[in-house]
């Protein structure tokens, strides 16, 4: 006999949180001081993460969307996660799977669209199901439901992040926070067991994979460094059995229907749970053979451990760099947290046991202990429960900077730093009269901007006209605790300001992440070479362009044969700018410099004779802390004018 909850209409509606997962969703809630799972009607607390369009327009979520699936795959929607906040040309829409996608016309954000019977429906509104399926869970046993905070992958770039917080929205949910989906699984963990220390969480779902070194003391969860792939997990081993299963029934990839790949993906998922417990797993395919092929298949764990080995050493590569970012040795790790259904696979177990040289952590559900830490936090933040008070501090995945002159990278806040985080630099300007500036936004480890990734432009104007390098521009940066970026940029002489919250059309590809900070090392050294010449380039061009106007103002000043000289100095110095050694450069800027020291000696003495004929003691010390502000704005990078600026 069950005892009934009371309920009590003058309560404050339940903060929620929901592990918005590629293959299963939760949400869970804190009840008397323990975080809980919530369960429908028939007990399970698990909700498949997919989404059928019917042809009268009704939407159909979960279990029941999940059966027909192989009837209706163009128009049931699997492993939507793995879509959010991706281009409509990513490599991830053109992999194998039964859906269609519109083209974006002329003009259209680049952003995925499935191709549902009459109308076409975006990776947001189809998250954004999900998450209302869960919000109606969720009323139907708090009655009212607040703020919910929503897990997301450590390496969900800007742009996927936002398309989460959108989806939150459009299901009608105050979004509180984005929380990274290792800090929740360590949050769950750290609480439960009361323990402190350095620990590793690996987190492989079904389309994602993470992994954080963090430290947990004392309730502060400090995160030192994450990697992953957005593009890796469960659902690429179903990939790569359901392509073994077509090579046993002797056909190729292109003479699958769209339904008979929804058939063999579902039978795939089947046999890889199998393989949990089995040895050995002989099942019927679902689809008919070609030539020599049969229809009774087996596969070995064995077998399947060989096919998955790839996609594993890909987190091993992850894990590796996130240990050294972190500066810490597996030998020095508490702990390896275990997160996401797909370490359930024996294979993956034994690969994250080697690698750390320890046995995983995973007696709290790694199904559960994501969506449990979510609703931790969401406690926290709504301050209602008595949950033992935290302080969670996450990480920026990758660097962000601006386009400074030459094309060079300027970053403001480095990779792994501590989110929240703001931090700001100062700008001046390329050319005279320089009447604004563009600002361009960048992503990535590499020292040029060709080589990063653009986030956003953005031009202030109305700046007055004014010799190079007297305005100056503080640009700032702040990452709120979503991993939001926000930028504003203000120039301090005349106050003219511009905020912008960075929202790109989509993110990055498959590989793009993984490959940003391979490509950094890889060419490391090629990169600050080509770094210092294009900054010893834009020295180089101020000051040449500096001398030939000061020549030609002053040319009542130049001694007999030295304009001469200065011009042979310019001459050789056009030529070094033309080529490719920053050295070279640099000597012919120390020619110039030494051809011109007389000649700029002398212009100073002028300028202090006129300055201090007729003014007093007082008057003079002003003045010359007004040369001292221009000579340090001097000092600061000049930023390229933007199109038609002048």
């Amino acid at each position: 006999m069950s005892l009934l909850e009371i309920f009590d209409p003058k309560a404050p509606p339940k903060p929620i949180g929901i592990d918005l997962g590629t293959t299963n969703s939760l949400v869970a809630v804190v009840k008397n001081e323990r975080p809980l799972a919530i369960r429908d009607c028939d007990g399970a607390a698990i909700l498949p993460s997919v989404v059928h369009y019917g042809p009268r327009g009704e939407v159909v979520v979960g279990e029941s969307a999940k059966r027909v699936a192989a009837e209706h795959p163009r128009e049931t929607i699997v492993s939507v996660k793995r879509y959010m906040g991706r281009g409509a040309d990513d490599p991830e829409t053109k992999r194998l799977g039964p859906y269609s996608f519109d083209t974006p016309k002329d003009g259209e954000p680049n952003v995925v669209r499935f191709r549902v019977g009459s109308r076409a429906v975006t990776p947001v509104e189809v998250s954004a199901e999900i998450l209302r399926a869960l919000k109606r869970l969720a009323e139907d046993e708090l009655r009212s439901v607040g703020g919910a905070v929503i897990t997301v992958p450590a390496y969900f770039d800007d742009a996927q992040r936002q398309a989460t917080k959108d989806a939150g929205r459009l299901a009608g949910l105050e979004v509180l926070r984005l929380l990274n989906e290792p800090t929740a699984a360590a949050l769950a963990y750290g609480l439960e067991k009361k323990q402190n220390g350095t620990f590793a969480v690996y987190d492989l779902g079904g389309g994602t994979f993470d992994v954080t070194i963090l430290v947990l003391e004392d309730g502060v969860f400090q995160v030192k460094s994450t990697g992953g792939d957005s593009a890796l997990g469960g659902d690429d081993m179903d990939r790569a059995l359901a392509e073994e299963m077509l090579r046993g029934l002797g056909r190729a990839p292109a003479s699958v229907t769209p339904g008979e790949v929804r058939l063999l993906l579902d039978m795939a998922r089947q046999v890889k749970h199998a393989l949990t417990e089995a040895e050995v797993v002989d099942f019927e395919s679902p689809l008919p053979p070609s030539g020599d092929g049969a229809t009774s298949l087996s596969v070995t764990r064995p077998r399947f451990d060989e096919l998955v080995q790839p996609l594993l050493a890909k987190t091993g590569l992850a894990c590796r760099r996130a240990l050294k970012d972190a500066g810490t040795r597996p030998e020095e790790l508490d702990g390896v947290i275990l997160v996401g259904g797909s370490t359930r696979v024996p294979a993956v177990r034994a690969y994250v046991a080697k690698l750390f040289g320890k046995e995983p952590l995973a007696d709290i559900d790694p199904d559960h202990v994501v969506a449990l830490g979510a609703a931790i936090q969401a406690d926290l933040l709504a301050g209602q429960g008595q949950t033992e008070e935290v302080l969670l501090l996450d990480v920026i995945p990758l660097s962000l900077g601006i386009e400074v002159g030459g094309g060079v990278v300027d970053r403001i806040l480095p990779r792994n730093t501590t989110t929240p985080a703001a931090a700001r630099a100062t700008y001046t300007t390329q050319e005279d009269r320089q009447t604004g500036f563009e600002i361009h936004v960048l992503q990535g480890e590499r020292e040029m901007a060709a080589d990063c990734r653009s986030l956003a432009r953005f031009t202030l104007r109305g700046i007055p006209p004014m010799p190079a390098g007297l305005a100056r521009l503080e640009v700032t940066f702040r990452v709120d605790a979503d991993g939001l970026l926000a930028v504003h940029a203000r120039e301090e002489r005349t106050g003219i300001e511009q905020t912008v919250e960075v929202k790109p059309s989509y993110g990055l590809d498959d590989d793009t992440v993984e490959q940003m900070l391979l490509d950094a090392i890889d060419h490391g050294e090629e990169d600050l070479a080509a770094r210092k010449l294009a900054e010893t380039r834009v020295e180089a061009g101020r000051v040449a362009a500096s001398t030939r106007k000061s020549v030609a103002a002053d040319s009542a000043l130049l001694a007999p044969g030295e304009e001469a000289t200065i011009d042979a100095a310019l001459a050789a110095l056009d030529v070094a700018i033309a080529g490719t050694d920053a050295s070279r450069i640099q000597l012919r800027l120390d020619d110039l410099d030494a051809a011109t020291k007389d000649f700029a000696g002398r212009r100073m003495n002028r300028a202090i004779a006129e300055a201090i004929a007729g003014h007093k003691l007082d008057e003079i010390e002003r003045t010359v802390e007004h040369a001292k502000g221009i000579e340090k704005a001097h000092e600061d990078k000049p930023l390229p004018p933007p199109p038609m600026s002048r």
